[in-house]
């Protein structure tokens, strides 16, 4: 998948979605929201309700797979039922791993990580973090659980819990345009 997606379920955790999507568009990355339901409209964990940019079908019409890199990106917030609905979403995790193997990076935050990227192939001996009690399905992977409040693993990023949704959002930053550009979107904030 080409670009630079955030995926939202009904239940996302808000921090993570909206403060990574800021911190990125605060550092001049070009971020699309996609609703994974049948409209554009998400509701959080926590009653706000959002327009994304794409619908589900509307994401599948214009999606392009294939000659990925590093800085193409699947981000997946935490938060509940969201990270669960995500997680169940057949397509969408097959699509996570093509993205993968084709060499594009994936960042998960909180529950997401432990629900979502714990599908990836490939994970073992990959450092990640998420929030306590999801770290079960990526372990049981050979993934190795490090507490952290970030971890970057290669084009694994992966964030622990709502408090760290900001330095979560620039190590994907840093990812994307470098530590320099990360740096001044740290010292701005």
């Amino acid at each position: 998948m080409k670009g630079i997606c955030i995926f939202l379920a009904d239940g996302f955790e808000d921090m993570e979605a909206i403060a990574t999507r800021d911190v990125l568009c605060r550092g001049g990355v070009d971020v699309i929201t996609v609703a994974v339901g049948s409209s554009r409209s998400v509701t959080s964990s926590h009653g706000l309700t959002v327009s994304a940019d794409l619908s589900r079908s509307e994401f599948e019409a214009s999606v392009e797979e294939g000659g990925e890199t590093g800085a193409d990106m699947m981000i997946f917030p935490g938060g509940m039922p969201g990270s669960r609905t995500l997680a169940s979403d057949e397509a969408l995790v097959a699509m996570m791993n093509r993205h993968y193997a084709a060499g594009g990076a994936v960042a998960a935050i909180c529950a997401a990580p432990g629900l979502v990227a714990s599908q990836l192939d490939g994970l073992e001996g990959k450092r990640f973090t998420c929030f306590p009690g999801f770290e079960g399905k990526a372990v049981a992977k050979g993934a190795l659980h490090t507490g952290e409040g970030v971890v970057t693993d290669g084009r694994l990023i992966t964030g622990r819990s709502a408090g760290y949704a900001v330095p979560f959002g620039l190590a994907i930053l840093a990812i994307l345009k470098g530590e320099e550009a990360a740096e001044k979107v740290r010292a701005s904030l």
